[in-house]
């Protein structure tokens, strides 16, 4: 069996991780890494928004993710970035509701995310959101952060909920940036096994 090192940071073995994760309903939410498998999966995600909300991630009238991006989305843990795809637990279909892009650069973190349009409301971006300071503190990140429209009024009331501060975004003045100091120490991350990942990241000095 893989240890919780090689799960959480050699490619190879991503695919055999899931985190099952908790709603304020009591409904599972189980989040994964993409794989090349999930292509037609992902893409079929990512037409399914609405219009609003995929111009509000992928920043662009595209109809969908374009090819170059969608390949590197299903190549996780290449480059240091990854790509976590979320569905519910009791759902059979397993179609994809949610997903999460995130990349470790130094000592940042820089993220994406979105949510499909009909499972807005159930408190599936904050769940993802704190998943995903976990991750950070598992990779040694001590700052998440993430750019969105300033019309992204959704992302913006998620970040503020989930405690982010906002500032202006670098050389685009229709974008605001949000970020969240990763404050997490190894035994004190929240979610089991990226406690032990950072734990043992930390005792061979990755």
């Amino acid at each position: 069996m893989a240890s919780a090192l090689e799960t959480a940071f050699d490619p190879h073995a991503l695919a055999g991780h899931v985190d099952s994760l908790t709603l304020p309903s009591g409904r599972k939410l189980m989040l994964r890494f993409a794989q090349p498998d999930d292509s037609d999966r992902l893409q079929r995600y990512f037409r399914s928004l609405s219009q609003a909300s995929r111009h509000n991630r992928l920043m662009s009238g595209a109809p969908e993710l374009p090819a170059p991006q969608l390949d590197r989305f299903v190549h996780s843990g290449e480059a240091d970035a990854y790509t976590l795809i979320a569905s519910m637990a009791d759902d059979d279909s397993d179609d994809v509701i949610g997903e999460v892009r995130y990349g470790h650069f130094g000592p940042d973190v820089e993220f994406g995310l979105s949510v499909a349009d009909r499972w807005r409301g159930q408190g599936i971006g904050s769940v993802m959101l704190a998943n995903l300071e976990c991750r950070a503190a598992a990779l040694g990140g001590e700052r998440l952060f993430g750019d969105t429209l300033r019309s992204n009024s959704a992302m913006i009331s998620l970040a503020r909920s989930s405690g982010y501060q906002f500032s202006p975004t670098p050389y685009d003045w229709k974008q605001v940036r949000l970020e969240k100091p990763v404050t997490y120490l190894p035994l004190d991350i929240p979610c089991t096994t990226w406690r032990l990942a950072a734990g043992a990241r930390r005792s061979i000095g990755v």
